[in-house]
């Protein structure tokens, strides 16, 4: 087998990683953010469901969640779920936004309560308050442990190997298995690189914000 056929057999695995990595971030935010929203209402029914919510799924292997996903729906209701990228999504989705979200609630309950007393003291709505003095404090307090989740996410696609899913490693472990060593190796040189860029996307917005201190 030819390098060119292997590289190309390892591109597109790379090319599923990269799909359910970017459907997981764009799903897994704003849905983040909700769980965070439920976990701080006063509203107790709500916020005790968020944080049990947020307890189960980041007490259990996202491997376990996986495999329930795929496989509940068809033993519980008698349909089984149809596709398994799907069923990857899902799982991711659900198992990120329970991080998410603790990210989220950590970087709002951080903010001193000072900062809102002085945006009412101006005059400002919640809303503007909210926007104009919480929200950029708020960003620079999360990036950090963010940008730790989503390259956490880029190297976590991998396990989708487990559903079938002929992603990256997959690709790589069936050359293995007909003897061809270095694919596993090029493997991490595609990670290396997705990673490594994404370190210095999060690194030149940190750089941006350096303006908000609080």
């Amino acid at each position: 087998m030819s390098f060119m056929q292997v590289t190309e057999s390892l591109t597109a695995g790379f090319l599923e990683n990269c799909k359910l990595f970017t459907l997981t971030l764009l799903m897994a935010l704003p849905l983040g953010l909700l769980v965070a929203a439920g976990s701080m209402t006063r509203f107790r029914p709500i916020r005790w469901l968020s944080r049990m919510f947020v307890w189960v799924i980041r007490s259990t292997p996202l491997m376990l969640q996986l495999f329930v996903v795929l496989y509940a729906p068809g033993l519980l209701f008698g349909t089984p779920m149809k596709s398994r990228m799907t069923a990857a999504l899902l799982a991711f989705v659900i198992n990120y936004a329970a991080y998410f979200s603790e990210i989220y609630r950590g970087g709002i309950e951080g903010i001193p309560q000072g900062q809102y007393e002085a945006g009412q003291v101006l005059g400002l709505t919640r809303m503007q308050i909210f926007w104009k003095i919480i929200f950029m404090q708020v960003i620079k307090r999360i990036l950090p442990p963010m940008s730790n989740e989503v390259l956490t996410l880029v190297k976590d696609t991998s396990l989708a190997r487990v559903i079938a899913i002929s992603e990256l490693l997959m690709s790589a472990e069936r050359f293995a298995g007909k003897g061809l060593i270095w694919p596993l190796f090029f493997t991490g040189i595609y990670f290396l690189l997705f990673c490594g860029g994404l370190t210095l996307l999060f690194s030149y917005i940190e750089k941006k914000l350096d303006y908000y201190k609080g």
